[in-house]
């Protein structure tokens, strides 16, 4: 074999090796979310050294009910990640948007029995478990994969503007929270994404975001 033919066959054959070991590189290297809300920073001496450490928001418990009327609470997410959001039934702008794009991220896990969906409702007066039934009903909610939660607005406030940090309200309806914001929380309660719940590129990074959490959950033997 010629040599010119030779150095051919060997670029050829060099050409997967080398495309293994980057996508094996990018796969260990690149697959990690940031956390957000910090809490506070811890400070510990390790030998004559001090190391700081961001303790991190966990998102605390609540009690709430269900579009089917039934009480629903964190345990019923443990094992799982989970996507929020806040909105009121007779929202005509931006939350059907928001909703029909929840929509389109239950279809791509409606398989994946550890992603959920979660939306509060922050307008518990009309609101109702029999509205939320039927408002569950316009975008397909698959019972136990999405809940659509209401209960005290005391309750409801206290949970968007101190677990999600959402800005107190303001306006001309000061008591009644809403967002355009989407959350993803881990399985340990963290917050690990923040999006834009009416654009179409936020939500694909999303569901990317989401491919990765299962992705290390899968491979990182840690669970983190």
């Amino acid at each position: 074999m010629r040599p010119k033919q030779t150095l051919v066959l060997g670029l050829i054959l060099l050409v997967p090796v080398l495309a293994f070991l980057f996508l094996k590189s990018f796969g260990s290297n690149s697959f990690a979310l940031r956390t957000y809300l910090p809490d506070r920073v811890d400070s510990t001496q390790i030998g004559e050294k001090w190391k700081r450490d961001t303790v991190f928001h966990q998102v605390a418990d609540f009690i709430l009910q269900s579009q089917s009327g039934r009480t629903t609470t964190q345990k019923d997410l443990n094992g799982s990640l989970y996507v929020a959001s806040f909105f009121y039934t007779t929202c005509a702008g931006a939350c059907p948007q928001m909703n029909n794009q929840l929509a389109r991220v239950q279809e791509k896990f409606r398989h994946e029995p550890r992603v959920k969906l979660v939306s509060y409702t922050v307008d518990p007066v009309h609101d109702s478990a029999a509205v939320l039934e039927r408002y569950s009903e316009q975008y397909g909610a698959i019972a136990g994969k999405w809940y659509f939660l209401t209960g005290n607005k005391s309750a409801i406030y206290q949970l968007a503007t101190r677990e999600f940090r959402l800005p107190p309200p303001t306006g001309e309806a000061p008591g009644l929270v809403h967002s355009q914001q989407l959350f993803l929380v881990d399985r340990d309660k963290h917050v690990r994404g923040i999006y834009d719940g009416t654009d179409t590129r936020e939500i694909e990074r999303l569901i990317t975001e989401i491919s990765i959490l299962l992705y290390t959950y899968d491979h990182n033997k840690s669970g983190t």
